[in-house]
């Protein structure tokens, strides 16, 4: 059976690809700066730093990887040192492509992002569109993404452009919409809530990456869900199956954008560049590319996969908060300055 190198695997999405790999047989090995409790008797976890050349070499000289899944990323709103979120999301990818140069890995998988923009494009956005990002987090996933382009020839690689990945476990910037349903409060969307932003199944992307495998040469494709439905409608979907005294409300664009961008300046607040540039804005990828190459299709709504996520986060609430040492989708972004609206919700 195969054995695969799984970066970020102690992560929310690094976490679920090494399990359904170790189901379908394979052994993993994985990488994380966090600590990863998980016991298999073909799983090796090791808590390293990508950007460490002897670390990842290694790994790779005690076993033949047949292929590597990178997946390692520090997000923006989960550090306040750029330089190091720029250093492992860059130079730790550049870190990997040597090692699987040098070590003779015939595959690279690599999950980039939405980030890459922070537009409405009026259409579903193809993967020959010239990406435009807007913060750092973005900014690092392209440079990336041109790091990988300088190994071409050199391994078979296939890079997944993601929107928000979502499943029972996601938390992060999610975990504080969860936490307004669950008490009852007033969800709020910014403008009429009619934007469409479409997120992608975890399990379905685990699936892209394992189809990803069979791909021969270099390619870039989109991934994500089918049916978007608006905001508000994913919204009062998920509200109505938690039972919740929650409703939807709208906040008048103009003015919410600029409290955003002045909270942002002032640094209270969670919520970034391409938050409020996209927040009541379209997003959703054309996925034709990788449905006719290989084969692939989603399987959930943004409205299950949301509710799935909620319930989660219903179940688990009383520890939640108590997280620590976990990556950045594991435990519930800090709220800051939304506290006040949640007051008056």
């Amino acid at each position: 059976m195969p054995t695969f190198l799984v970066t970020g695997g102690a992560g929310f999405f690094g976490g679920i690809l090494r399990q359904r790999l170790l189901d379908s047989g394979a052994s993993v090995v994985s990488v994380d700066l966090q600590p990863d409790q998980t016991r298999h008797e073909r799983l090796t976890h090791v808590q390293g730093d990508i950007r460490d050349a002897a670390v990842l070499d290694s790994l790779a000289r005690e076993r033949k990887l047949d292929a590597v899944f990178h997946c390692a990323a520090i997000l923006a709103h989960d550090v306040t040192d750029e330089k190091f979120l720029w250093s492992c999301n860059v130079d730790g990818t550049r870190a990997v492509a040597e090692m699987a140069k040098r070590q003779g890995v015939p595959k690279l998988i690599f999950t980039s992002t939405n980030c890459l923009w922070a537009k409405n494009f009026g259409r579903p956005v193809r993967e020959d569109d010239a990406p435009e990002p807007v913060e750092i987090y973005g900014r690092s996933k392209l440079a990336a993404e041109k790091v990988l382009e300088e190994y071409r020839g050199d391994f078979d690689c296939v890079i997944l452009r993601t929107p928000t990945i979502m499943d029972a476990g996601r938390l992060g910037l999610l975990a504080i919409l969860f936490e307004f349903i669950a008490e009852g409060r007033k969800v709020w969307v910014v403008g009429s809530g009619a934007h469409r932003y479409q997120f992608i199944y975890a399990q379905d992307l685990a699936s892209a990456c394992i189809a990803a495998l069979d791909y021969r040469g270099w390619a870039v494709f989109n991934v994500g869900s089918d049916d978007v439905k608006t905001t508000r409608e994913v919204y009062d979907a998920v509200i109505a199956r938690a039972g919740t005294a929650a409703r939807v409300a709208s906040l008048p664009k103009a003015p919410a954008i600029l409290a955003m961008k002045l909270a942002h300046a002032l640094g209270i607040s969670p919520l970034g560049p391409y938050q409020y540039r996209m927040i009541a804005e379209d997003f959703v990828f054309d996925t034709s590319r990788i449905k006719g190459a290989l084969a692939w299709k989603p399987t959930l709504s943004n409205e299950e996969m949301l509710f799935r996520a909620y319930d989660y986060y219903r179940a688990n609430q009383s520890e939640i908060g108590s997280r620590t040492a976990v990556s950045a989708h594991k435990r519930a972004a800090p709220m800051g300055i939304i506290r006040l609206l949640k007051w008056i919700s």
